[in-house]
């Protein structure tokens, strides 16, 4: 659990243990996995699946323009760590659709 809230404080200093917890748990046993651990934004069904059942079944999204755009974002702001670690990736595009306090 350390290492996941480390990597998310890179990205938002002021990250809280709990919403982490939320989605390590969310992710279960993806995590195990080295290549499900990890996001690829070059991957446009990677993409896809993270819209599908990250921003809309979990967080409730259903504009897909607005979470794709968030995902873009969140791409952009990772674009230097080649190994995108799904729980980051995850916290960081809830973060952009304001949806961290349903996470907690």
């Amino acid at each position: 659990m350390a290492d996941y809230l480390a990597d998310v404080q890179k990205y938002d200093a002021s990250a809280k243990e709990a919403v982490v917890s939320s989605i390590v748990k969310h992710l279960g046993i993806a995590l195990r996995n080295r290549d499900s651990a990890l996001v690829s934004c070059s991957d446009p069904a990677e993409l896809e699946r993270v819209r599908e059942s990250w921003c809309k079944k979990k967080l409730g999204v259903t504009d897909d323009a607005k979470a794709d755009a968030a995902i873009e974002k969140v791409c952009q702001a990772m674009s230097g760590d080649r190994t995108k670690d799904r729980v980051t990736f995850y916290y960081l595009v809830a973060k952009e659709l304001g949806k961290l306090d349903a996470l907690a």
